[in-house]
C-alpha cells in the first residue's frame, strides 16, 4: 500500500467516525463538470441552530497531461482564494502547491508555497506561510513493511521558535488499520483502529488523552452496515453517552442523500440533540 501523508495516518478510523454524520445542519452541494474538464461546484450549507447560511462557489480545472491543478474559490464571507498545483513537472513524484486568499472587507490575506515528494516508501511536505510568521512548516513519513513513522514540525521564523511538534505511528494492512498520534507538543495522545470486518461490515474506534489537563480517557466506537449498493448505514457512541446515527442513500446516479443524528443518551428529555441532512447532486 502507498506511504500516506502525515495527516492520512490513521484515516480510515477517523472516516468511520466522523464523515457522513451531517449533524446540525442542512447542507445541499451541486457537482458539475464541462467537457473540457472544468469542474464546478456550489456549496451551501445552513446552521440549524442560528439559522445562518454560508455558501461557497468552486471552480477546478485540470490539465493531466501537464500536471496542472488550478482551483478558484469565492465564499459569500467574500473570501477569494486560488491554489495552483503541478504534479511531476520538474520530477516524478514532485508537486509544487501555491495557495493564497483575499479578504478585501477587512484586508485580511494569506499566502502560502509548498512543495511536495511522494515516493512509495516515504513522503516528505514542506510549507512557507509567507504572512503568518513567517512560518516554515515541513512533515514526512516512511513506510516499510505496512509500518508507518511520521512526524511534523512547524518553525515561526521571525520569532526563532518551534510552535507545532507531533509524532504519529501506524500499522496499515488491506484488513485493518492502527495509529498512534502525539498531538499538541507530545501533549495529548490519540489511538485509533479500523477493521474491516467483512466485505458489508466496518468498526473502528478512536481513544483519546490530554495529558496537560490529566483527564480521563474519551472513547469513541462507531460501525458502519452496507445495506446493498446503494445504501449503508452508521451507527457511532462515546463514554458521555452521545450516539451518533447516519443514513446515506445513493436516490439514483449522481444524486446522494444523508441523514444525521446525535443524540445524548443521558439527557434524553433535554432539547440538546442534533439532527441534519446533506444533499450532493453530480452530473
Amino acid at each position: 500500500m502507498p506511504t500516506p501523508v502525515f495527516s492520512d495516518i490513521g484515516k480510515a478510523a477517523n472516516d468511520l467516525l466522523s464523515k457522513d454524520y451531517p449533524i446540525g445542519s442542512a447542507k445541499l452541494e451541486v457537482n458539475t463538470t464541462t467537457s473540457n474538464g472544468v469542474k464546478f461546484t456550489v456549496v451551501g450549507n445552513k446552521d440549524n441552530k442560528s439559522g445562518v447560511i454560508g455558501s461557497e462557489l468552486k471552480t477546478k480545472y485540470s490539465d493531466k497531461s501537464r500536471g496542472l491543478t488550478l482551483t478558484q474559490t469565492w465564499t459569500t464571507n467574500n473570501v477569494l482564494s486560488t491554489q495552483i498545483e503541478l504534479l511531476d513537472s520538474i520530477a516524478k513524484g514532485v508537486k509544487f502547491d501555491l495557495h493564497g486568499s483575499l479578504h478585501p472587507a477587512v484586508g485580511s490575506k494569506n499566502a502560502k508555497a509548498g512543495v511536495e515528494y511522494k515516493q512509495d516508501n516515504v513522503v516528505i511536505r514542506t510549507a512557507l506561510d509567507l504572512f503568518k510568521g513567517p512560518t516554515l512548516s515541513g512533515d514526512a513519513v516512511v513506510g516499510s513493511d505496512g509500518w508507518l513513522a511520521g512526524g511534523e514540525v512547524a518553525y515561526e521564523v521571525s520569532n526563532a521558535r518551534v510552535t507545532r511538534y507531533n509524532a504519529a505511528l501506524g500499522y496499515t494492512t488491506p484488513e485493518y488499520t492502527v495509529s498512534l498520534h502525539a498531538n499538541n507538543q507530545l501533549g495529548a495522545f490519540v489511538a485509533s483502529y479500523f477493521h474491516r470486518v467483512a466485505a458489508d461490515i466496518e468498526a473502528g474506534a478512536r481513544a483519546t488523552w490530554n495529558k496537560a489537563s490529566d483527564s480521563a480517557v474519551n472513547l469513541e466506537v462507531g460501525t458502519k452496515y452496507t445495506l446493498d449498493r446503494s445504501s449503508f448505514i452508521k451507527a457511532k457512541i462515546d463514554n458521555s453517552g452521545r450516539l451518533g446515527l447516519g443514513y446515506t442513500q445513493t436516490l439514483r446516479p449522481g444524486v446522494k442523500l444523508s441523514l444525521g443524528g446525535l443524540f445524548d443518551t443521558a439527557k434524553l428529555n433535554d432539547n440538546s440533540h442534533k439532527v441534519g441532512l446533506a444533499l450532493v447532486l453530480e452530473s
